[in-house]
């Protein structure tokens, strides 16, 4: 397909929103070079050897604008102490939080930017690494080797990703991450290409960029990493993440828009628009509240993702049937938002159970052992034995207050359920306030994707 030459006009006005200006980069560049000193004289100070560098998007050119996160890792030799490193970073900035992924790191808020400043490994390749973040100036100089002069195609493919909702890798999303989007773009040359590429995908792509993959992998995309052949870098983007972006992809090929790369934040539901959702669809709604875990998000959303589940599970085990479901963790306030959306909210007292058929001797003396008090029956119904019993739940807020605690909700979830919740049905959503919550029910509503 040859796409209209004012598409390139599109990219470009796109282009002059999302590259920094030479200030943002003379500023970001300042701020490193600052940071950087500091670790290093605080390593001669202590006769510490180390090597200070920074890594992701600033470090390759491929950051947008008004993004001011940076990655600075201090490396250690592999015979060596993180602890040590770990020490530096603590005293090169004046305010900061520790926090851990597979190793304790530091972050901080310096001069507006938001840094990390992250011990590790000095390995000689990518297959000796101690932990994960080891791998990372690898995949910095890979990067760094082989996407000259195609910075701004990056830039393009990062935005339109954030604007069509598949940009992150953390568990939250489960998109795509920073460094992947580059890896396409080396592959495929340009935005626009990854899109032509991505527009027909299906299920068990895989791109390796070097030829040299040493294993299988049986995600929906695998993009072998160039510096480590046994890991796929796509292992974190979900099914429906990547055919997000490929379905969005095909639409932008079709009809170019900005939108795709700006789409309009929804507006908060007022109590009016609220509640004539709420009448409108006809439903049952379910809100569940609790405070949430004072733990990082990568630890949260597993387990939100888990608890979630099997709630849904327990609905539709007992005949509560679930249109769909959604969840949402309000960090300033340390509030997480269940919503389950049900078919039905309840059900009448009476309810049939359907047993084996009734040639099959033994099953039906089970059958009938497990059901000796009876509304009605046994009878037979087209061969098969069937009994209508009670109901032990009648509505689905009593069998939630009944079993919610006993369901496999994940560890720190778990207590936090069991220190009390809120639930919330129907017009009671109308109780909790707040624009981040209207938001939140907002964009449940009016939940569409870029599909044609």
């Amino acid at each position: 397909m040859t796409l209209p030459l004012s598409i390139y006009d599109l990219l470009e006005e796109v282009l002059q929103k999302i590259k920094p200006t030479s200030q943002e980069r003379e500023r970001l560049n300042s701020v490193v070079g600052e940071i950087i000193a500091r670790v290093e004289g605080l390593a001669r100070n202590k006769g510490l050897e180390c090597e200070t560098l920074l890594v992701g998007s600033a470090a390759r050119g491929t950051w947008l604008a008004g993004d001011h996160d940076l990655d600075i890792f201090i490396g250690v030799a592999v015979d060596s102490d993180l602890h040590r490193a770990l020490e530096l970073a603590r005293a090169a900035v004046p305010i900061y939080q520790e926090r851990y992924a597979e190793h304790a790191y530091v972050h901080a808020i310096f001069e507006g930017f938001e840094v990390d400043l992250v011990p590790f490994y000095l390995v000689e390749d990518a297959s000796r690494i101690k932990s994960a973040v080891d791998r990372t100036p690898f995949h910095s100089r890979y990067v760094s080797a082989k996407i000259k002069d195609l910075e701004d195609e990056v830039l393009l493919l990062k935005q339109f990703m954030k604007g069509t909702g598949v940009y992150g890798s953390e568990l939250r999303v489960c998109g795509f991450s920073g460094y992947l989007a580059e890896l396409l773009i080396i592959r495929y040359c340009s935005f626009v290409e990854v899109l032509r590429a991505a527009a027909s995908w299906s299920p068990g792509v895989t791109i390796d960029l070097e030829k040299h993959a040493v294993q299988l992998h049986e995600d929906p995309l695998v993009l072998v990493d160039p510096v480590d052949p046994k890991r796929n870098v796509a292992a974190a983007l979900s099914l429906d993440k990547m055919f997000q972006f490929s379905a969005a992809s095909r639409c932008f090929i079709k009809s170019p828009d900005q939108n795709f790369f700006f789409p309009r934040e929804v507006d908060p539901l007022s109590d009016q628009e609220l509640l004539s959702r709420i009448e409108d669809r006809k439903s049952t709604l379910i809100l569940i509240e609790l405070v949430a875990p004072d733990m990082v998000e990568d630890v949260i959303y597993p387990q939100l993702r888990k608890a979630e589940q099997s709630i849904c599970s327990l609905l539709d085990r007992n005949d509560f049937s679930v249109l769909r479901s959604d969840v949402h963790w309000h960090q300033d306030k340390l509030r997480i938002w269940m919503l389950f959306e049900l078919e039905v909210g309840y059900l009448p007292s009476v309810k049939r159970h359907i047993g084996p058929p009734i040639w099959q001797e033994y099953h039906v003396d089970r059958f009938l052992s497990h059901h000796r008090q009876t509304l009605s029956g046994p009878y037979i119904d087209e061969g098969k034995v069937v009994v209508e019993v009670n109901r032990n739940y009648n509505t689905a807020t009593q069998l939630l207050r009944s079993q919610i605690c006993n369901l496999s909700l994940g560890k720190h979830l778990k207590l936090q359920f069991e220190k009390g919740y809120k639930l919330y049905v129907g017009r009671e959503l109308l109780e909790i306030d707040g624009l981040e919550f209207r938001r939140f029910m907002a964009r449940y509503f009016s939940r569409r994707l870029n599909i044609c």
